[in-house]
């Protein structure tokens, strides 16, 4: 079972690698994963992620107390703002950006909802 919780980790940390390139691939979910997963398979990748200069906090913030830090809300906002904003562009058909609306505006409703860190 360790092996399998080891390959999640590893596979949600690649995602979420390339979430930090990618505005259309959410970071932080992909790495409270891999923390997760982590957990369960290697205390040494654990105790890396958790001690990672950039990544370790947002982990330890979710993991105190649900929290977001302010920064990280607004990059949500803007990379959100910056998708929807491409697809008016390309003339994404009407009800395809209704359901991005709907989706989007309940991923920023949750973001906004959460405490700051």
């Amino acid at each position: 079972m360790r092996l399998i919780w080891l390959t999640c980790g590893l596979l949600t940390l690649g995602l979420a690698m390339i979430g930090v390139l990618l505005p259309l691939l959410p970071t932080v979910p992909f790495l409270l994963l891999s923390a997760f997963c982590f957990a369960r398979s290697s205390h040494r990748l654990h105790s890396w992620l958790l001690s990672h200069q950039v990544f370790g906090p947002m982990i330890q913030d979710w993991q105190s107390s649900g929290a977001i830090r302010p920064k990280a809300k607004k990059m949500a906002t803007v990379s959100i703002a910056a998708v929807f904003g491409i697809s008016v562009i390309f003339s994404v058909p009407t009800h395809v950006l209704l359901i991005q609306a709907i989706t989007l505006g309940c991923v920023l409703i949750f973001i906004w909802s959460r405490p700051n860190s």
